[in-house]
C-alpha cells in the first residue's frame, strides 16, 4: 500500500493565530487565562492549551469578574462583546481577520438598508457570532430549498455572506439559486469562504481520484473537516473522518492499494503523523506527498501580545 498526503492540509493562517494568543497570553499574564468555546474545533489541541492553563467555558457568567479572556477563532457575537466589558473583562480576540471580514460586511450592508442572507450551518458559533453583529434583517440559510422559503420585505435591497468554512461547491449550488430568485441580491466584495478552506478542498479534489481510501483528520466538529470529507466521498471515494490514530479502522485498509490522507485546518501535524506511524504498522511501504498551493498567509497577534 501507498499513502499520499495532500498539500496543503491541517492548520491555517487564523488557527496559528488563534492557538498564539492563547499561548501568548498565557506566557504574560499567567494561569488561568479564559478562553470562550473552544478556541478551534480540535480536541488534541484544546486539551495542550488546557495543560498549559487554559480554562474553556461557554459562557462568561463562568468567568471571574476582572480576569482575562479570549474570543475563539469563530468570533463572537456584539452581545458577548458588550457582556464582557461589563464585567471588565480583558479581553484579546482571536477571531480570524477573515471571519472578522464578514462581520464588517453584514454591518455595512445593514447600514446601507438591505437584508442580509447568511449561507451557513445553524448552530455553528462561527454563524452565531456573524448573525449577531446585527440586531434584525438577517436570515440564515443552508440549502437550496431553504432558498425557496425565504421570505424577505424587500428582494430589491437584498445582500449575502457566506459562513468561511463551507463546501465551495455546496454554496455555488446555493448561491446561484438565490441569484435566480433575487436577481439584484448584493455579493460580498471577495468571496466570503475562505483561502484555507479553498485549497484544502481543492487539494482533496486532486487527490482523491488517485485514491481507493481517503482518511480526514479532524474533529467531528470541525467544519471544515467534516466539508472534506464530503468533497472526496462526492469524488467517488469511500472516506472517513477520524480524530486521530486510535480511530483508524484497520479493516478499511483491506483490498486498498493507496489511501490519501488530509488534515482539516484546525488539526495539527503531528497528528498526521501519528496515522502515518499507524499505517506503516498496518502494512503501507511508501509515502508521497502530492504537489499543491504552498500557503504563506500570516495574521499579525493582537496589541498588547505581539511580540516586541
Amino acid at each position: 500500500m501507498e499513502a499520499l498526503l495532500a498539500q496543503p492540509r491541517g492548520f491555517c493562517a487564523g488557527v496559528d493565530r488563534a492557538i498564539a494568543i492563547v499561548e501568548r497570553a498565557l506566557d504574560l499574564h499567567g494561569a488561568p487565562i479564559y478562553v470562550r468555546h473552544e478556541i478551534v474545533h480540535n480536541d488534541h489541541v484544546v486539551a495542550d492549551l488546557r495543560a498549559k492553563g487554559a480554562v474553556f467555558v461557554e459562557s462568561l457568567d463562568d468567568i471571574p469578574a476582572g480576569a482575562t479572556v479570549v474570543f475563539s477563532a469563530h468570533g463572537v457575537s456584539r452581545a458577548v462583546r458588550d457582556a464582557a466589558e461589563a464585567r471588565g473583562l480583558t479581553v484579546f480576540d482571536a477571531t480570524c481577520p477573515l471571519v472578522t471580514k464578514v462581520h464588517v460586511e453584514v454591518a455595512r450592508m445593514r447600514r446601507e438598508g438591505r437584508e442580509v442572507v447568511m449561507i451557513g450551518h445553524a448552530g455553528h458559533p462561527e454563524v452565531e457570532g456573524t448573525m449577531g453583529q446585527v440586531d434584525s434583517g438577517i436570515h440564515l440559510i443552508e440549502s437550496v430549498d431553504d432558498v425557496a422559503r425565504l421570505q424577505v420585505a424587500d428582494p430589491q435591497r437584498l445582500a449575502y455572506v457566506t459562513q468561511t468554512t463551507l463546501s465551495v461547491d455546496d454554496c455555488a449550488e446555493v448561491i446561484v439559486a438565490l441569484r435566480a430568485r433575487f436577481p439584484q441580491v448584493a455579493e460580498p466584495k471577495k468571496q466570503d469562504i475562505c483561502y484555507a478552506t479553498q485549497n484544502r478542498q481543492d487539494a482533496v479534489k486532486f487527490m482523491a481520484p488517485q485514491c481507493d481510501l481517503v482518511l480526514v483528520i479532524g474533529s467531528p466538529t470541525s467544519s471544515n473537516s467534516n466539508r472534506l470529507r464530503e468533497v472526496a466521498a462526492k469524488m467517488g471515494c469511500e472516506a472517513h473522518l477520524i480524530g486521530s490514530a486510535a480511530q483508524l479502522d484497520p479493516a478499511w485498509l483491506a483490498g486498498r492499494k493507496r489511501i490519501g490522507i488530509t488534515a482539516g485546518a484546525s488539526a495539527p501535524e503531528i497528528l498526521v503523523t501519528e496515522v502515518l506511524q499507524k499505517l506503516r504498522a498496518l502494512g503501507v511501504g511508501s509515502v508521497r506527498q502530492l504537489p499543491g498551493v504552498q500557503e504563506d498567509t500570516s495574521f499579525p497577534l493582537p496589541r498588547g501580545l505581539a511580540r516586541s
